[in-house]
């Protein structure tokens, strides 16, 4: 992620700091390379632009705080597993465990999102015969997100394989939600897995029905059922079904929702 730096993904010239102001420099150069003149994908300036949203909204949410740099964080850290996963089907260790770190280490200077919520601090507080700092409280909540998050997505992968007999997703789902899990605490990992599960089988229902409609691998169903292998429209209904979206983009926009989402409903929402 840092080391080469930016670099044209064709000719693999390094590109020019003045060339390399987020979006900016993508639209001055009319979104092609400087040096070959071929095209620069329109997907980094999109990245920058989001990225930028999130901090903005991290700064109006959470003001000139250390909070703010938390999620500014958080926020890159996602937006890089969203997309790799999304392109390339990856969720890196590179990101994920450092992340991981990185979510325990702020817990020691912010709150993780919901220590008031969870069922350590109510054993702290209120039934221990002595009581912790709220940095242990929240160092001890980061753990336990992290382990709650990972846990509950590898326990779903293990029952996904021991039902259908095939891997269902990858560790590096895995790892990512104890990275979220730090940051997030128990609560927050939890309602990102919901969050990211129901938006990821919606879509992919979605997406089902409209490679079925759209008639995908067509000639290749046509094939097979002169094969004997089957009919036409229950090939292309099996082909169309195996399609595999990335969990981990769901996983990631889960995420974010939990931290910009939900503050913003409870701001709304009476009582």
């Amino acid at each position: 992620m840092v080391s080469p730096g930016s670099r044209c993904p064709c000719c693999l010239t390094p590109i020019k700091p003045y060339d390399n102001i987020p979006v900016v420099g993508w639209l001055m150069l009319r979104g092609k390379c400087r040096t070959c003149g071929l095209p620069i994908s329109p997907m980094y300036p999109i990245v920058e632009f989001l990225t930028g949203l999130l901090f903005a909204l991290a700064l109006r949410e959470f003001g000139l705080t250390l909070a703010t740099l938390k999620w500014m964080v958080f926020s890159c850290l996602i937006v890089v597993l969203v997309v790799t996963d999304l392109r390339v089907r990856i969720l890196p260790d590179l990101v994920n465990f450092p992340g991981m770190v990185a979510g325990l280490l702020f817990s020691l200077g912010t709150p993780v999102l919901d220590t008031t919520a969870t069922t350590l601090y109510v054993l702290t507080y209120r039934r221990l015969p002595f009581s912790l700092s709220w940095m242990v409280v929240s160092l001890l909540n980061a753990v336990l997100g992290a382990i709650l998050g990972s846990f509950l997505l590898w326990g779903a992968a293990k029952v996904y394989k021991l039902v259908r007999k095939k891997e269902g997703m990858g560790m590096g789902d895995v790892k990512m939600m104890a990275m979220v899990g730090a940051f997030l605490g128990p609560r927050g990992a939890f309602l990102t897995i919901l969050l990211g599960t129901l938006l990821g089988s919606i879509t992919g229902l979605g997406w089902i029905a409209l490679l079925y409609l759209g008639g995908w691998k067509r000639k290749v169903a046509e094939r097979a059922a002169r094969r004997g292998l089957g009919s036409v429209a229950n090939i292309r209904w099996s082909l169309a079904s195996q399609y595999q979206l990335p969990l981990g983009t769901f996983l990631g926009i889960g995420a974010l929702s939990v931290v910009y989402g939900f503050p913003w409903l409870d701001s709304i929402l009476p009582g």
